[in-house]
């Protein structure tokens, strides 16, 4: 017999009974495939890196094959499976490729986490942004979420099914008077497609997730953020105090790409700090 707390006592038998499913809980995405796009820094870094500890195969893709390789490589370093793949979410063969690659490395595809995007400097009001930088936009953030969902979901059918996660945005949901139209427009886009395409597949066990990160301390952000006056206009409106980091992102999108999400389709999950709720910010 061995003591617990107050006395208890318990044979090893009870005691194994009771730590077992802790002891022996297995990573959350053991035995999955993860292909994320926009891998080489930020939050796709940050996630792919979080997905290998986790127990899953990765592949990572994007336009920068310096940043791309170097997150591939930092896997492999530590002990995980991962592949970087060039790939252009704006062009559907580029899209198909990747789907196709993922199979071929890894036999089956089980999580798809569409977070390419880019927020162009010269991104303002429908007066003065230029037709070509919507465009641009448009084909990258909202064009690249529909063409990973096209070539991705029968991947997904073939492996019985599977969760997809696609990067929006606050922005989508709240309007800035900074104004920043083809980006907004571009999430907004992703949140409607994301909720079409869970009722779709909802039947199929595939989940589609919209991701909706609040101001962040990337490089993305900080690029359009570039005085400390405008971050400090931004900083105000976020209840805590702070923008969030690459890494918060990466543990949501852990809950949805896991089992552990198996109920939660067709979402808008914030992780935003409080600034969607926020009226007025604490003093």
């Amino acid at each position: 017999m061995i003591s617990g707390p107050g006395g208890a006592s318990f044979s090893v038998t009870q005691l194994l009974f009771i730590v077992k499913p802790y002891q022996f809980n297995p990573m959350r995405l053991e035995n999955k495939v993860a292909l994320i796009t926009g891998g080489s820094g930020g939050i796709g870094r940050e996630t792919a890196i979080l997905f290998a500890k986790e127990g899953a195969k990765i592949v990572v893709t994007d336009v920068n094959d310096v940043g791309g390789q170097e997150t591939a490589d930092e896997i492999v370093k530590n002990g995980g499976e991962a592949y970087f793949l060039h790939s252009d979410v704006s062009k559907a063969a580029d899209c198909e490729a990747a789907v196709a690659f993922t199979e071929e490395k890894f036999g089956k595809l089980n999580v798809i986490f569409n977070n390419a995007g880019i927020m162009h400097s010269d991104d303002d009001n429908a007066v003065t942004t230029e037709e070509a930088i919507w465009d641009l936009t448009m084909n990258i953030n909202a064009k690249g979420v529909f063409l990973g969902c096209k070539y991705g979901i029968p991947a997904l059918q073939r492996a019985g099914g599977g969760s997809i996660i696609n990067t929006a945005s606050f922005v989508a949901i709240l309007g800035a008077a900074t104004p920043q139209v083809a980006y907004t427009a571009s999430k907004g886009a992703v949140l409607a497609l994301t909720r079409e395409l869970a009722v779709i597949h909802a039947r199929e066990n595939i989940r589609v997730n919209a991701l909706c990160p609040g101001p962040l301390r990337t490089e993305l952000l900080m690029k359009f953020l570039n005085t400390e006056e405008k971050k400090q206009r931004r900083l105000v409106h976020i209840p805590m105090g702070r923008f969030g980091e690459a890494k918060e992102m990466a543990y949501a999108a852990l809950f949805l790409a896991s089992d552990e999400a198996s109920f939660v389709t067709g979402t808008d999950f914030l992780v935003d700090g409080g600034i969607t709720s926020a009226y007025v910010t604490p003093l």
